[in-house]
């Protein structure tokens, strides 16, 4: 309420506020922990006037109602303090006085966001905790139990491809002809989706990267890593280490400079190069790199100001449709590399993806296809676009997956999924479904986050500011003061510890279907829900 206590449109009550503070008065010491670490100060220390009633019984010990005055925590009510429900409070609290709770009543407050006719921005996924990947079943298994089979007592290595896959007699014909076969990698079929540096902290980046390194070269398991849009630190360009990171390029070159002038100085090639021309929870949009976190390291990388805001550029005026575009682009890709490195593009869900997919099946040079769904890549997006914008991931990959049976290219152009994946922490079977269903390999992302960094946002709109660039974790800051609460060792450890228990978990699911060796790419009829449109849909079994 205003400081004259007029009553206006934008005057809130605290029962109006998707979050209220619960504060207990006689356990808190007023030590001020709480007010410091809240990223959007939604609270502070005030003063308290309260009427005391005396309601003793004898007349003669009955005295005049007086009032007492105290100190203690008070909640914010304007729009920009509202609380977040990070409970970053709640942690530091050495007396467990305080936490935010839920507001289980009116969903007034999205009306009072949009002010001055701005729609909301956030960061985060989409307010629905829906997954219909978390609805299947696998049904196909052996009726023999096969103990060499069994995760838990055999050693056996899940792998995947990346690059265009030609059989023998096609490799050596175009190898007598053209001098050139298609680069392939082997690659780990849990891939850390694009999260460019600017996007995630310092801190955060290093800790992925240390994480990925350590995989790699202590565990054998062939991760990778994307770098997102926007470049990467230099130094990570003249690593050895780049060997197990996908260069994310935009079409619109974001940051391309910096790339190219480090290609003679790379002491490895890249893994991949992954195109992005679209991301999955805001399709046409793209992502948005507030100023806040542009700092002088970020703008320089990306070629930019200072202090300005970057939203995703769009096309390069060079480029006029998505056919266009991806053949150029592929073309220019492969060639910077020498024809080493597979070049792909990303895009998002949509019901026009089969005629990219198609474009790529005629281009010699397209190494693989990309699929983002509506579920992924929230960096910074319109709620509007996050929540009513998209196409679901398992239905998209099995359109592209069943046109090229279709066509009898399956096994040649693998399908990377991503979005949703592991939204309720259901990873691997998440991950196993999408492959049976067709893709070659998963990406993932703000799993990583909540899983290696802590991440407390959530899909029913808890904290989710990971555009502001006051992340109360540091994943998403470029705040020293902010940053600094991520330890990078701490992160790598945490991103190993997923990649193992994923690891064993994936093997559980594929073993007893006997497939041992090699991933159960498009083995939809080991899969089963009880969803009798999605069954029709998704062309798997209808069981109850």
């Amino acid at each position: 309420m205003s400081s004259n206590r007029t009553i206006t449109p934008s005057t809130l009550s605290l029962s109006d506020l998707p979050w209220q503070i619960n504060w207990n008065k006689d356990r808190c010491t007023l030590c001020g922990q709480c007010t410091a670490v809240c990223p959007v100060q939604a609270i502070k220390l005030s003063v308290f006037r309260k009427r005391n009633l005396d309601t003793s019984l004898d007349p003669a010990k009955r005295r005049m109602s007086g009032f007492e005055t105290f100190y203690g925590i008070k909640q914010n009510t304007t729009i920009e303090e509202a609380c977040i429900g990070c409970a970053m409070c709640s942690m530091v609290c050495p007396n467990d006085a305080i936490a935010p709770e839920r507001n289980p009543g009116t969903e007034r407050f999205k009306f009072h966001r949009d002010q001055e006719g701005v729609p909301r921005t956030r960061g985060g996924r989409r307010n629905s905790t829906d997954s219909l990947l978390d609805q299947i079943k696998f049904i196909r298994i052996s009726m023999l139990t096969d103990p060499a089979l069994d995760a838990g007592r055999h050693e056996f290595e899940l792998k995947t491809l990346l690059g265009r896959i030609l059989p023998p007699k096609e490799n050596l014909h175009r190898l007598k002809t053209k001098g050139w076969i298609p680069p392939v990698r082997e690659i780990y079929p849990l891939i850390i989706g694009g999260m460019s540096f600017g996007a995630l902290s310092p801190t955060m980046w290093e800790g992925l990267q240390m994480g990925v390194a350590y995989l790699n070269e202590e565990l054998g398991m062939p991760v990778r890593i994307s770098t997102g849009e926007g470049g990467c630190p230099p130094r990570l360009l003249k690593s050895r280490f780049l060997k197990y990171v996908i260069l994310q390029i935009a079409s619109g070159y974001f940051g391309w400079d910096e790339i190219i002038h480090a290609i003679p100085h790379m002491k490895e090639d890249p893994c991949a190069i992954e195109i992005k021309y679209g991301q999955g929870a805001k399709p046409g949009d793209g992502g948005l790199l507030m100023w806040h976190k542009v700092n002088k390291l970020i703008a320089a990388i990306r070629g930019v100001p200072q202090g300005v805001s970057l939203p995703s550029p769009p096309t390069h005026q060079t480029q006029y449709s998505i056919e266009e575009s991806v053949a150029k682009m592929i073309m220019s890709m492969s060639m910077a590399w020498g024809f080493r490195v597979p070049v792909y593009p990303k895009i998002s869900a949509s019901s026009t993806s089969l005629a990219v997919l198609n474009n790529l099946t005629r281009n010699d040079y397209a190494s693989a296809l990309a699929i983002d769904g509506e579920d992924g890549g929230t960096g910074a997006a319109y709620s509007v676009s996050m929540d009513h914008m998209g196409h679901p991931i398992a239905s998209c990959l099995r359109d592209n997956y069943l046109n090229l049976v279709k066509i009898g290219k399956q096994n040649e152009i693998p399908l990377f999924a991503g979005g949703g994946i592991g939204k309720n922490g259901n990873i691997a079977a998440n991950a196993a479904s999408l492959i049976m269903l067709g893709a070659s390999g998963v990406q993932i992302g703000k799993y990583v986050m909540q899983a290696a960094a802590g991440c407390v946002g959530t899909e029913r709109d808890r904290c989710n500011v990971c555009n502001l660039g006051i992340c109360p974790k540091g994943i998403t800051s470029q705040d020293p003061r902010l940053y600094r609460r991520l330890d990078p060792e701490h992160v790598a450890q945490r991103i190993v510890d997923l990649f193992v228990s994923f690891d064993m978990e994936l093997k559980k699911i594929v073993a007893p279907l006997g497939r041992s060796t090699s991933l159960p790419i498009g083995m939809s009829d080991a899969l089963g829900i009880n969803d009798y449109e999605a069954a029709q849909r998704l062309n798997i079994k209808y069981v109850v």
